[in-house]
């Protein structure tokens, strides 16, 4: 099964992207900002990230080495 991150602080997107991936049968973990989507990530790497560029504590910048 494709595993999918969600990186994204705003509650509503991060609950709403993850039900509608869930419903097309996607494993989904999500991550409410980019230091613990970083801790994430390192536990278990998804084979696709979605990640919001505008967070508090980390930015999506930084969370994608960019």
């Amino acid at each position: 099964m494709t595993r999918i991150l969600i990186i994204e602080d705003d509650v509503i997107i991060r609950r709403n992207t993850a039900e509608l991936l869930q419903l097309e049968d996607y494993v989904v973990t999500t991550a409410s900002n980019g230091r613990t989507g970083l801790e994430k990530i390192m536990k278990h790497m998804p084979d696709l990230i979605l990640c919001d560029l505008r967070m508090p504590e980390m930015d999506g910048f930084t969370v994608l080495g960019i």
